[in-house]
């Protein structure tokens, strides 16, 4: 989120690369698409919303590469408020689980979680992008800022976000499912003590969603009108642009009629039905449907690999590091040579001297001869 802020702050810059802009364009792109088919195929609830966001992130990275920074900043800030909703609301459904995490060993929460429930369920249908909540007035405004961008790779980054509208749709509603209802697979003990967790977890989530719903509805001055005046600078093509975008913004009201008819609305729709039928009319399908995919289905659910490489490379790499570091410079440099060869150099030169201081006075003679005749040996040499 830091980073998104950089970009949209450092606008002066990226407006002078088309480069750049489309490099930020096409890796927000990725990540938004390839974080939301992880979303799917998770099974701990916080790390379900975890990847949630990581799409979230490719969304505002998007719209940043399409110069459309104050929808980017718009996206951060409402999504602020749905995804915390989800946070909390998760960790309000592991305090009521004594600590389960595994959606696989939930359901049916709803009656005895009614306010969770409900607040999760608005936070999801933001997440989703579904009208009047707050993500569907910033999500939608980066999907049709991509549309009308000409920046190179705004088509695929086009088609990324109308794919990834359909997995939130997916995973949100999926994340509700098996969490909130169909069949109760918790043990019984933790069936025996499950309650609505206290008013001080409870009392912010009702809070947050509020702002879940309703944040989006400034949209007119935050985004089309000069809320940010100075902080954001666009070049004259883009301005030009975001002047025609706004010109066809007619208030909140339309844009959801309008967003009623619109191709992400339906996307959001088929993968909340999606999620609908795979988690509460046919549970079966969806380990049926993972062993279809095979090797596919793997790799994404492995995050791509990138845990083990970043072990291997990062963790690893620093374990072997460490481990020449400790034997080559602790044990062998400080310790070995420094420590160690230092106390057996003066051990050495010790035992020389002990040669010579003897206490004998035949050997001190004996020296002391051999002495003057080096030094009339040296004397005659140069006479």
């Amino acid at each position: 989120t830091a980073g998104i802020f950089m970009v949209a702050r450092m606008s002066p810059l990226f407006e002078l690369s088309e480069t750049a802009l489309s490099v930020v364009l096409v890796i927000g792109a990725i990540t938004g698409l390839s974080m939301a088919l992880v979303a799917i195929t998770q099974f701990d609830i916080k790390r379900v919303v975890a990847y949630s966001t990581l799409s979230q992130l490719g969304y505002m990275t998007m719209a940043l590469g399409a110069s459309a920074y104050s929808a980017a900043i718009f996206h951060l800030m409402t999504h602020a408020f749905f995804k915390a909703v989800l946070f909390l609301g998760a960790g309000s459904v592991i305090i009521a689980m004594h600590h389960e995490q595994d959606m696989r060993r939930m359901g049916g929460l709803r009656k005895y979680m009614p306010i969770t429930y409900l607040t999760v369920l608005i936070g999801a249908l933001a997440n989703a992008g579904f009208p009047p909540f707050a993500g569907f007035f910033s999500k939608d405004t980066i999907i049709e800022m991509l549309q009308a961008s000409d920046t190179p790779g705004a088509g695929f980054a086009y088609v990324a976000a109308l794919a990834g509208v359909f997995l939130a749709g997916l995973y949100s509603l999926r994340l509700v499912f098996m969490t909130f209802h169909g069949s109760e697979r918790m043990d019984a003990h933790t069936k025996k003590h499950l309650h609505e967790t206290p008013w001080v977890v409870t009392l912010p989530l009702v809070l947050l969603a509020i702002p879940s719903i309703a944040a989006g509805w400034t949209i007119g001055s935050v985004v089309y009108g000069d809320f940010f005046s100075g902080a954001i600078h666009l070049s004259p093509e883009h301005l030009e642009d975001m002047a025609e975008l706004t010109g066809e913004f007619h208030g909140i009201w339309t844009m959801m009629l309008h967003g009623l008819t619109a191709l992400p609305f339906w996307l959001a729709l088929a993968g909340a039905l999606t999620a609908w039928y795979f988690y509460i009319r046919r549970p079966d399908l969806p380990k049926v449907v993972a062993g279809k995919f095979g090797v596919l289905y793997a790799i994404v659910e492995r995050k791509y690999g990138f845990d083990e490489l970043y072990s291997w490379m990062f963790a690893g790499g620093a374990r072997v590091i460490g481990g020449g570091l400790w034997k080559y410079g602790d044990q062998t440099l400080i310790d070995g040579l420094v420590v160690n060869g230092s106390a057996r150099l003066v051990g050495w030169f010790s035992g020389v001297a002990r040669l010579f201081q003897t206490g004998l006075v035949y050997q001190y003679a004996f020296t002391m001869i051999i002495g003057v005749f080096v030094l009339l040996t040296l004397w005659f040499a140069h006479a």
